[in-house]
């Protein structure tokens, strides 16, 4: 039975699809302890496209500026990644995470899927790396890449269930 998690979050990429209206974009949230990378998809929900890093302040503040991002953009509903250990375990990060996405759902009417990044963190450092990416600039832009890898990882498993 697919987990249902309060408000408009939920873990399961079919329930969350069939909430989505047509024509709307997805945002992609890697979301850090001092940053939250954005991410974006197309109007298909084909391809995601790296954003946005936005440096965190206070939940209020944060949340305004996805907020922001979400109506500016036309997004449909958004897809949070959920820090899971390697063997699927839940640590402090997933509970924040978890946190995030139910005080999230209390501004505002978009659904949320959480979604397994698992190692989505080390796939973007890898591709800058391979890309040739100074460390500083890796530190940039490696949240939104992140955030883009967790986007088009959850595109993909909704094509492929559609």
């Amino acid at each position: 039975m697919p987990e249902k998690l309060m408000g408009g979050t939920s873990t399961d990429a079919a329930a969350f699809a069939a909430r989505l209206d047509l024509g709307k974009r997805l945002l992609g949230l890697d979301l850090g302890a001092k940053t939250i990378g954005v991410a974006l998809s197309d109007v298909t929900r084909t391809i995601a496209s790296a954003f946005e890093t936005i440096s965190r302040t206070k939940f209020k503040a944060d949340a305004a500026r996805l907020m922001e991002i979400a109506a500016g953009q036309d997004a449909g509903g958004i897809v949070l990644g959920l820090p899971r250990n390697l063997d699927g375990s839940e640590g402090p990060r997933a509970q924040a995470t978890r946190a995030f996405a139910r005080n999230l759902n209390g501004l505002s009417p978009l659904p949320i899927l959480l979604w397994d990044e698992r190692l989505s963190t080390a796939a973007a450092e890898r591709m800058l790396i391979e890309a040739d990416r100074s460390r500083k600039r890796r530190g940039e832009v490696i949240d939104k890449v992140a955030a883009t890898i967790i986007l088009q990882s959850a595109l993909d498993r909704m094509k492929a269930i559609a």
